[in-house]
């Protein structure tokens, strides 16, 4: 096998290695003439032309100055990732935090001014495409049906509101835990005559104890307790109609 390795060489022709000579006679040869002709550019700097004289530095700084036009090339392209990571978190975080006025969509944090933020908040709906959606899917809306029906048979003073978001049932002086059930939601919430919820019914569907699910149920059950108010669950293909009413009855005091 040894043999084999250096066969190519010891087979190689006279006529292959005139051919090998020849061709690198014609490369020196263009590269002299290239040469030439920066040597007789009237237009050429002679710092450029004593470089041309010696031709091993003249490569060497080339090869140079191509490194380093590729570090620049991606540095620069580094920094513009990163602008644009930044750009987009801030946005993201403005959008978050337009309610409390505390960032823009830019991302600049400061104290902003109502006529900022409605400024902010109009320039990104007028360039973003809306539709209308239905509020609840269709085992919600059945749910919400059978739900309202029984409540208002109970007690018609009584509703029955659907998609309630926490932010406007409750209320914290810790900015920080309000903020972390600002934005969440209960399917269905309870409301007495006086518009106080008082129970809050989640719809758990076959997909709802996916992911995180269990981890935000408990975020919000949580807060509900501390503020008073019932946590209640309706588990598909579990919750019979009966259990339903019962459920109501027990919720909501008679007429």
């Amino acid at each position: 096998m040894v043999g084999l390795v250096f066969l190519p060489s010891q087979c190689e022709t006279v006529d292959d290695r005139k051919t090998s000579a020849s061709k690198g006679t014609e490369i020196r040869e263009a590269v002299d003439g290239l040469l030439t002709d920066f040597r007789h550019d009237d237009a050429m700097p002679a710092e450029i032309l004593a470089l041309i004289d010696k031709p091993l530095l003249f490569v060497a700084l080339l090869a140079v100055g191509a490194v380093l036009g590729i570090a620049v090339e991606r540095l620069v392209e580094g920094q513009k990732r990163a602008e644009r990571r930044a750009y987009w978190k801030g946005r993201n975080g403005g959008k978050r935090n337009w309610r409390s006025g505390s960032t823009l969509s830019g991302g600049k944090t400061g104290s902003a001014s109502p006529d900022d933020i409605a400024t902010s908040q109009l320039a990104c709906v007028m360039g973003a495409e809306f539709r209308a959606r239905p509020l609840l899917n269709r085992p919600e809306a059945k749910l919400f049906k059978a739900l309202d029906a029984a409540v208002i048979a109970r007690n018609p003073g009584w509703q029955v509101m659907a998609q309630v978001s926490l932010g406007e049932i409750l209320a914290s002086p810790d900015r920080d835990a309000y903020g972390a059930v600002n934005a969440k939601r209960v399917d269905f919430a309870l409301m007495d005559p006086e518009s106080r919820v008082t129970h809050a019914i989640e719809y758990q569907g076959s997909g709802h104890h996916q992911g995180t699910a269990a981890a935000r149920d408990a975020v919000k059950k949580e807060a509900l307790r501390r503020a008073g108010i019932g946590y209640h669950e309706v588990v598909a293909g579990h919750t019979t109609a009966g259990e339903l009413r019962r459920l109501v009855e027990r919720l909501v005091p008679s007429s």
